[in-house]
């Protein structure tokens, strides 16, 4: 790598001419990315694509007229000082929020570069165009915001917002709620089975744990082979596979935990309320992210997670 304050006015404008080029392909990937979920959005990181286009024109006729021709591939990654980008390939889905943040990185980078180059330059023409860029980079986010202005009207917010919401409920809610049922509701019975066979707190403990990081093992790995999301939007499997072990693990062990308590009776009470809190928490979630009737939520939880309950309590019993 070499040192910025190294460089010659030559290689300036060459790196300056990467750069923007390298912004526009991001800028083209943004709008390419966004289109099919956020529309106004993609619109938005389209004419900035076209600015940087402009600027890049701009630094290629200045570069011909002073130094021909050639223009020598020098990149961002040649010279010390830049920040380090993660590939937007590397970043999918595309996220509004992970978007705008990357792009206000961008253009505070871009403008810095810009005044930094315009400081050493000693050519006149040289240093008024990279002053020159340097301001058009400064009022940039201003332009973008004008951008979005014009592009994103209410109406269309509120559809990018629900767009936002459905992606978030298919990518995150749904695979973490049926890990969070199955832990909570299928280790019911081998936990009270063995709790009430054994009325000792450490053997349940045990059979409560097994069979909760057993069930997130499988809950996960059938997640994540169950689609990979190109046609669903379900987003990338194996996210979805670890959103929904984790839940699965998680839903088990929060009433098997109590089972390290040395006294059974007290044991059994807490792994009881803890049962009762877990099901209420899955009928929150199914009434506030899948749109089910708090009622006809909480009766069809409480009816699954009973039968199980009661299954194990009369197996372990017997």
């Amino acid at each position: 790598m070499k040192n910025f304050d190294a460089l010659s006015e030559r290689e300036i404008l060459a790196l300056a001419i990467s750069l923007e080029e390298e912004d526009e392909r991001v800028y083209a990937d943004f709008a390419e990315g966004l289109k099919q979920d956020f529309p106004a959005s993609a619109a938005v990181f389209a004419g900035m694509r076209v600015e940087e286009s402009g600027h890049r024109r701009r630094l290629i006729e200045l570069y011909r007229q002073k130094f021909g021709e050639h223009i020598p591939l020098i990149r961002r990654q040649d010279v010390r000082g830049f920040v380090q980008r993660k590939p937007v390939w590397l970043v999918q889905p595309l996220g509004l929020d992970t978007v705008h943040k990357t792009s206000s990185a961008m253009e505070v980078e871009t403008r810095r570069f810009y005044e930094k180059a315009a400081a050493r330059a000693r050519d006149a023409s040289i240093r008024q165009l990279l002053d020159d860029l340097a301001q058009e980079e400064r009022s940039h986010e201003d332009r973008a915001q004008e951008l979005r202005e014009e592009e994103l009207r209410p109406e269309v917010k509120a559809d990018e917002e629900r767009a936002r919401r459905r992606l978030f409920v298919l990518q995150i809610v749904q695979p973490g709620l049926a890990g969070l049922m199955d832990g909570s509701v299928s280790t019911l019975a081998p936990v009270f089975a063995a709790a009430f066979a054994t009325r000792d707190s450490w053997d349940a403990f045990l059979v409560g744990l097994a069979a909760s990081v057993g069930a997130g093992i499988s809950m996960g790995f059938a997640e994540a082979l169950s689609d990979d999301g190109s046609l669903t939007g379900r987003g990338h499997p194996w996210l979805r596979g670890l959103i929904c072990g984790a839940m699965t693990a998680m839903g088990g062990i929060g009433h098997t935990l109590p089972f390290l308590i040395p006294s059974f009776r007290l044991a059994l009470v807490i792994a009881s309320i803890v049962v009762i809190a877990e099901l209420g928490v899955i009928t929150w979630i199914r009434h506030r992210y899948m749109d089910t009737p708090i009622v006809s939520a909480a009766m069809q939880v409480a009816l699954g997670g009973a039968l199980v309950f009661a299954t194990g309590v009369l197996i372990g019993s017997s």
